[in-house]
């Protein structure tokens, strides 16, 4: 009997060790968060001054990646590069009309390739651009909580374009198929949308994002009791325009204290059309045409980091349900801003150019088992890699389409060799249609702006060195000592991004 006892105590044991092991390879859960024109001005970006102490909690259990670069800097073609894991001259979606099913009709998205192997993948709020949802991504229909663009009833009243037909406040129009305004400088154009910024005494859930991180939180609940590992896509929609939010994220900044951008004019010596002025921003009230006046700017730069701050302490309801229910030990976090913005640099405002504070946006990324856990890296990574990089970490295979290359390697050493370069793109209507291709290496940036129709025709070119040059505000590409350079530059962007990946 004691033999026997001490067997099935043995056995019991084993038994346990088993569940356990078993419990601790379980696939992750992946839990990915959006958040729409974020730039890198955070705290855990070295930037104090902005409280952004959710999106900070992610860094410090995570990777900080300081240079990470969007396909193209905007909405649509950027969030189509991260789903699909292809770069836009293989979408085609270089603007905000086209989904990218018309040009890869059987393509298998990161979600799609999720839900195939097991999980269970559900999405809300913005993931793709407004109005251009995929519904082979999802296990259940994507879900877009509707809320006012604004709360206080003057500024709904002045909003002509109702946003519930685009609850997004996209872009009007893409910028690179429309010419430059010609309305004289402090003129304003004619009122289609409320104003720019709103303060308001109001709860979190009177805007969408609040709504949203409700909905994210019931279904972290919903989730948490499913037998099947989990893909959550959250999709938050400020800091966008407007920049509206309650008035505790506003009563976070003190106005006096704001600095306006340090480069309010155009980069010299560089083409005219590299940078535009944003006439996404004079879409809505009161937005004068030209330059803006520096009580403006402020007041605009104040709107937009209340509203960092609103969007993050919706992140922050979900990271504090993801870890009520137990599900952050096991439970991949990815968070992604589709790409940079402009607040006055450059004498401009908005998106829509391949300079660095449009190509350059966050990356943040939180995995069980790895090991630089607080860390950052300058490693060079593309979105584009966002896709092979959560499938590895889950343990799936790698789809033959993809464009990407894992950076799973540099969780766990971040300061190894990695890309030579990273790429993005933007277009222009002037010359008949233009195509601007931007190399970011680890010193300079170079942008070839060429014929959309004949790439061997180059209408203009930009070279910067960042360790003289961080801001880019002098095009050195025609100094007749950079010869040389230039030649070898426009090589490396020939040979493309293939030539650009990590040697193994």
């Amino acid at each position: 009997m004691h033999l026997n006892l001490l067997l099935g105590l043995n056995l019991m044991v084993a038994a346990g060790n088993i569940l356990a092991a078993s419990a601790t390879s379980s696939p992750p859960n992946v839990l990915f968060i959006a958040v729409d024109d974020l730039r890198p001005e955070l705290g855990c970006y070295g930037k104090d001054y902005i409280q952004s102490p959710n999106i900070d909690r992610i860094a410090q259990a995570g990777m900080v990646f300081e240079r990470a670069y969007v396909q193209q800097a905007v909405c649509s073609p950027s969030r189509t590069s991260v789903m699909t894991g292809a770069r836009p001259d293989t979408t085609k979606v270089w603007d905000l009309q086209t989904h990218f099913r018309k040009a890869l009709p059987d393509v298998v998205t990161l979600g799609q390739h999720f839900k195939n192997h097991g999980y269970f993948v559900q999405g809300m709020g913005k993931i793709y651009h407004g109005g251009y949802d995929d519904a082979p991504t999802w296990s259940v229909p994507w879900q877009n909580p509707k809320a006012p663009g604004y709360a206080l009833p003057e500024n709904l009243a002045l909003n002509e374009r109702p946003f519930a037909a685009d609850p997004t406040g996209g872009a009007v129009t893409n910028q690179s198929t429309r010419p430059p305004s010609r309305r004289p400088a402090g003129s304003t154009r004619p009122g289609s949308r409320g104003p720019a910024f709103e303060c308001a005494e109001v709860p979190d859930n009177t805007y969408t994002d609040g709504k949203v991180a409700e909905l994210a939180v019931a279904t972290l609940k919903n989730l948490a009791a499913k037998p099947q590992p989990f893909f959550l896509a959250v999709g938050f929609v400020k800091p966008h325009l407007p920049f509206v939010a309650p008035k505790r994220y506003w009563d976070l900044y003190d106005p006096a204290k704001i600095q306006l951008a340090p480069n309010p004019f155009r980069p010299q010596d560089a083409p005219d059309y590299a940078i535009q002025a944003g006439g996404e921003l004079r879409a809505y009230h009161g937005i004068p045409e030209g330059s803006l006046p520096p009580d403006l700017a402020r007041q605009l730069k104040h709107g937009y980091y209340a509203a960092i701050s609103y969007a993050d302490a919706q992140i922050g309801k979900v990271l504090d349900e993801l870890e009520r229910l137990g599900l952050r030990t096991n439970t991949i976090i990815a968070l992604w801003g589709d790409h940079g913005w402009k607040l006055g640099e450059h004498d401009a405002w908005c998106k829509h150019s391949n300079c660095e504070d449009d190509a350059n946006a966050p990356l943040l990324l939180s995995a069980p088992g790895m090991k630089a856990v607080g860390q950052r890296t300058k490693a060079l990574v593309e979105f584009v890699d966002i896709y092979p990089t959560l499938a590895e970490l889950a343990g799936l295979p790698l789809p033959g389409h993809l464009e990407g290359t894992s950076f799973k390697p540099l969780l766990d050493d971040p300061q190894r060799p990695w890309k030579t370069a990273a790429f993005s793109q933007y277009p222009r209507s002037q010359r008949g249609g233009l195509m601007g291709y931007s190399l970011r290496t680890d010193r300079y940036r170079f942008t070839v702006w060429v014929s959309r129709k004949d790439h061997s025709k180059v209408d203009a070119l930009e070279l910067y060195d960042h360790p003289t040059d961080p801001q880019e505000n002098q095009n050195i590409a025609k100094r007749p000592e950079n010869v040389g350079l230039v030649e070898q530059l426009m090589v490396q962007w020939q040979q493309g991004w293939p030539a650009a990946k990590p040697k193994s």
